[in-house]
């Protein structure tokens, strides 16, 4: 796709979604049991194998649809969940996303071979904000790419609080020309979270047949079922035991929903 022609269909869709968005948005709703729909994540750069390990084993027990953690851990988790349902999932240009697109292509194609199944990548968000959708395209596409071809799939962070809505409404217009299958709110790194307004705004860009990922201060049940009500298919979270428990009833919350 030529460049004038990604920029005259983002800008003809960002206005007709800016339009339809004065009026309330009514998201799909989501059923079902909620730790599938988690995330299990440990990203912070200190993370050790032994954390690793416990990670994937709450996986295992609570039913998470995935662990997301650092590529340097990929080989681990993967022999850590091999013939289990748990998928693993990893983090692609991470977490500033101002890598080139050869650059994360590579990377993706590195963690899929030590065993990742789902990849995360970060747009160049710079990119964004300059109005180079082409670029923002051949980013995101070349990461796309080596996931479908490998069977895995792929999400494409948007780091949300850094973004006007107008470049989300692009940010998402554009991920879905290329192919993703589905947009995240945040890298949890940038500064901000998910947000119930984001989410249903991405929900709203998106349509119903693309994923939609809150991840970012997600933190008890009530912050899930609001991000999940608002639209959300899949959380992120480093707080998935908590979430799982609360809504068993084994617990009570211990933070404040900080989800919007």
């Amino acid at each position: 796709m030529q460049e004038h022609e990604i920029d005259r269909l983002v800008d003809q869709i960002t206005r007709q979604v800016m339009q339809q968005l004065r009026g309330d948005i009514n998201p799909p709703q989501r059923n079902g049991d909620i730790a599938s729909m988690i995330d299990h994540t440990l990203l912070k750069p200190d993370a050790t194998p032994e954390e690793i390990t416990q990670l994937c084993a709450e996986a295992r027990q609570y039913g998470f649809a995935s662990v997301c953690i650092n590529p340097g851990h990929v080989k681990l988790a993967a022999d850590l969940l091999r013939e289990s349902a748990v998928k693993v999932c990893t983090v692609i240009g991470f977490p500033l996303g101002a890598t080139t697109p050869e650059a994360k292509a590579f990377e993706a194609q590195d963690a899929i071979n030590d065993g990742a199944t789902e990849i995360d990548m970060v747009l160049n968000i710079g990119a964004l904000k300059g109005g180079d959708y082409r670029l923002v395209h051949k980013d995101i596409s070349a990461v796309v790419n080596v996931a479908h071809t490998n069977n895995a799939l792929c999400k494409v962070i948007l780091e949300t609080s850094k973004l006007s809505a107008e470049e989300k409404v692009a940010a998402c217009q554009i991920a879905k020309m290329a192919g993703a299958d589905f947009v995240k709110t945040s890298t949890g790194f940038g500064g901000g979270g998910a947000t119930v307004e984001d989410v249903a705004l991405m929900r709203k860009v998106v349509g119903p047949t693309m994923g939609v990922k809150a991840s970012g201060g997600v933190r008890n049940y009530a912050d899930a079922l609001a991000v999940i009500e608002a639209g959300a298919n899949r959380i992120g979270a480093s707080a998935g035991v908590q979430i799982v428990k609360e809504a068993r009833g084994e617990t009570l919350s211990k933070s404040k929903s900080s989800a919007y």
